[in-house]
């Protein structure tokens, strides 16, 4: 295969002869997402705590620091993994009626809430 350029007036013609071969792969960085449950004044805490034994399959023990983060913190990291399996999770905890959200782990912040939300700035919710 034969390349050939136009060039402008200052520059020489070249040309190139070869296979031109794309390096370049097509991989998705593994970057973990969290799945963020947010505080709301609409939904009990035994019901939180509930719906994260019964979905997750959590103990009753880790539900229920789950659920103390969320009521206590605004907001809690209940569940990690790939952008599309913690989407699920945010549309399963939409189905049981709780405020969820999906966000980029930033690595080490396990329910810190101290990152932004849906609600910064816009007063508090519940």
């Amino acid at each position: 295969m034969t390349l050939s350029v136009a060039l402008g007036p200052d520059t020489q013609e070249s040309t190139q002869t070869g296979t031109a071969v794309s390096t370049d792969t097509l991989t998705a960085p593994d970057i973990p997402w969290n799945l963020v449950i947010w505080n709301d004044p609409v939904n009990l805490m035994s019901y939180v705590s509930y719906v994260f034994q019964s979905y997750f399959g959590y103990s009753e023990t880790k539900a229920n620091k789950l659920m103390m983060e969320v009521h206590k913190k605004g907001r809690s990291i209940v569940a990690h993994g790939s952008k599309e399996q913690v989407e699920q999770h945010a549309v399963a905890m939409h189905g049981y009626g709780l405020w969820a959200t999906v966000e980029k782990a930033t690595g080490g912040n396990s329910g810190g809430g101290k990152s932004g939300g849906p609600g910064k700035g816009k007063g508090k919710r519940g």
